[in-house]
């Protein structure tokens, strides 16, 4: 599986909270609602969720393994690194 697109819109006056992202697989499938939230060790990428009625989180869109997850990451991470500099 190949992430073919990679779109940021930053996030002002938010704490943590840095920017939406939105992947594109395969140029066929995007996923909106993925989260760039800056934590103790540095920036990591949350997936799409809704909040239950008891109040949790939930995600709603998710990788299956390790492998996806790391490269979810690592390419929104590289786009919006990428936008900051910008």
């Amino acid at each position: 599986m190949k992430i073919s697109e990679v779109k940021i819109r930053k996030v002002e006056g938010k704490d943590k909270f840095k920017a939406w992202a939105a992947i594109t697989f395969d140029d066929s499938f995007r996923v909106h609602g993925l989260k760039v939230i800056q934590g103790k060790n540095g920036p990591f990428v949350a997936m799409p969720s809704r909040k239950l009625p008891n109040g949790e989180f939930i995600d709603t869109a998710y990788p299956i393994n390790q492998e996806l997850r790391e490269l979810i990451q690592e390419k929104v991470l590289e786009e919006y690194n990428h936008q900051k500099e910008d």
